[in-house]
């Protein structure tokens, strides 16, 4: 049985775009599970580790446990041994609160690459570059966390995580490449997106599986 470890956030979780209280995707709908049944006749199993709110190295103060870094190497152990990983954060550390640069959030995030290639060889790491936020995912209705400057952070994400896989010798990709938000709240994918991610995840995975 090969493991493959899927560590994110709301976007990893499968959270249904303007849902109040939040909703998930149901399997079958969200990228993780998809990606899963894509491997229905093949020995192979996709570990769904996303999380609302999750960052790479940020602590939020109204919802403790979000800072990724803390919890990575305990759910890295929980599902050892793993074939691949794959690594997408980023989104959060762009909230106005924490006032990040995107430098600083690459930064957070080889934090985190410092721990997975501890368990994982590092050419078997996915590094995945988040999508970009919407322009108005900071008004009210939406998710007034962000502002126009967090809007602009997550567009610069792509080169800084480029730059990191390039150094570091793991693989990257970029969801903003092929994933735009949906207009509904700037900030999550609809279902279509989540089909179209599996598939494009799918597709970097098979240089590894």
């Amino acid at each position: 049985m090969k493991q493959i470890l899927a560590f994110g956030d709301s976007n990893t979780w499968g959270l249904v775009p303007g849902s109040k209280p939040h909703k998930r995707y149901p399997w079958g709908k969200r990228w993780t599970s998809i990606l899963q049944e894509k491997y229905e006749s093949s020995d192979v199993r996709i570990m769904e580790e996303g999380l609302c709110g999750r960052t790479t190295v940020f602590e939020d103060e109204l919802r403790p446990g979000r800072k990724g870094l803390d919890t990575l190497s305990y759910l890295i152990e929980s599902h050892y041994p793993l074939d691949a990983m794959v690594l997408m954060l980023g989104t959060n550390d762009c909230k106005s609160s924490y006032n990040a640069s995107p430098y600083t959030i690459g930064l957070g995030i080889e934090k985190c690459l410092d721990i997975a290639e501890k368990y994982v060889k590092s050419e078997n790491i996915v590094l995945v570059s988040p999508i970009s936020l919407g322009d108005e995912v900071y008004k009210p209705e939406k998710d007034p966390e962000f502002d126009k400057q967090s809007i602009e952070k997550s567009g610069e994400l792509k080169d800084v995580y480029r730059q990191i896989a390039s150094k570091r010798g793991v693989r990257f990709l970029a969801a903003s490449d092929y994933v735009e938000p949906s207009h509904v709240d700037d900030e999550h994918m609809d279902e279509k997106g989540h089909s179209i991610f599996a598939d494009v995840i799918y597709d970097k995975l098979q240089e590894i599986i």
